[in-house]
């Protein structure tokens, strides 16, 4: 089995689709279709489901895929690791966040970031931050910026950059919007504007519902800041958020704050155990000093 088998196999795994990947890896469909079947034979077992329009991961490629992120993560930083002694990185940063986090300027970050070490590869993706710590751990990604929402994966170290209130969002003319402080039991008969079941507020403000005994769903969802505030400015609903979404509109609309100690808003940077140095690069220049 080779290296570069396992990275065919994970860009096939990316893509579900055998053209697309041939084209991220610029080699030919058919050379990666020969380098795939070839790792099928040395394994004894088929990792994919063809079809006319895509692929998808056999039980024996979901087993693999884990491994090869390990695999060729480990590869990667080697070869980093080396190339950083002649004081020149190199290879691929992979960086991922949650949308609307507040505290780090990342564009401005990543743009000072390629400035600096031009020979850096930076691929960027957008995702909940469950599903970025768990990437993180499988070393699909460097680092990630997230929401802190649930327990942390073995290998997984949180540096932890801000903490913030929630607040409840409303238009002015909303009867909330003149009280000087919301509980989350306030609520229970609002309509709520939230985000899709994967993001960290949303995770919080279920269970800050759960904590009381409410099961209280979200009736407007949505998977972007936008239309979030959007829908609040028409008084459509409200919104649980953390306390800096207000400053998108501080006209339009009115942060009520919430009494209740719990949700909190805790963004950290994401890093495995031994970044490598392209991440430890990019964290000296995010996390603040001391």
């Amino acid at each position: 089995m080779e290296l570069r088998q396992l990275e065919h196999f994970l860009a096939v795994a990316e893509e579900r689709h055998f053209t697309r990947a041939a084209e991220t890896l610029r080699i030919s469909q058919s050379g990666l279709s020969a380098s795939i079947r070839a790792l099928e034979t040395e394994l004894g077992a088929s990792l994919f489901l063809r079809s006319t329009r895509r692929v998808e991961l056999t039980q024996a490629g979901q087993v693999l895929l884990a491994e090869s992120m390990r695999t060729v993560a480990s590869a990667a930083a080697a070869r980093e690791a080396v190339a950083a002694i002649r004081d020149v990185l190199g290879g691929t940063l992979a960086v991922g966040t949650e949308q609307c986090l507040g505290v780090i300027d990342l564009p401005a970050e990543l743009a000072a970031f390629r400035r600096r070490h031009p020979a850096v590869r930076v691929r960027l993706s957008f995702a909940g931050s469950g599903r970025l710590i768990e990437d993180v751990a499988h070393g699909g990604l460097d680092l990630a910026i997230v929401a802190v929402c649930g327990s942390t994966p073995q290998g997984v170290r949180l540096i932890t950059l801000s903490t913030e209130p929630f607040v409840v969002l409303c238009h002015p003319g909303h009867p909330l919007a003149e009280r000087a402080s919301v509980s989350i039991a306030d609520l229970e008969h609002e309509t709520i504007v939230g985000f899709q079941d994967d993001w960290a507020a949303r995770v919080l403000v279920d269970r800050a519902f759960a904590a009381i005994g409410r099961d209280k769903p979200v009736e407007l969802e949505v998977n972007d800041v936008g239309t979030l505030l959007d829908l609040v400015g028409y008084s459509l609903g409200v919104a649980v958020v953390p306390a800096h979404f207000r400053q998108k509109r501080p006209k339009s609309l009115v942060a009520v704050p919430l009494s209740d100690e719990r949700p909190q808003w805790r963004v950290a940077i994401a890093v495995p155990e031994h970044p490598s140095p392209a991440a430890e690069a990019l964290l000296r220049r995010v996390v603040p000093a001391g």
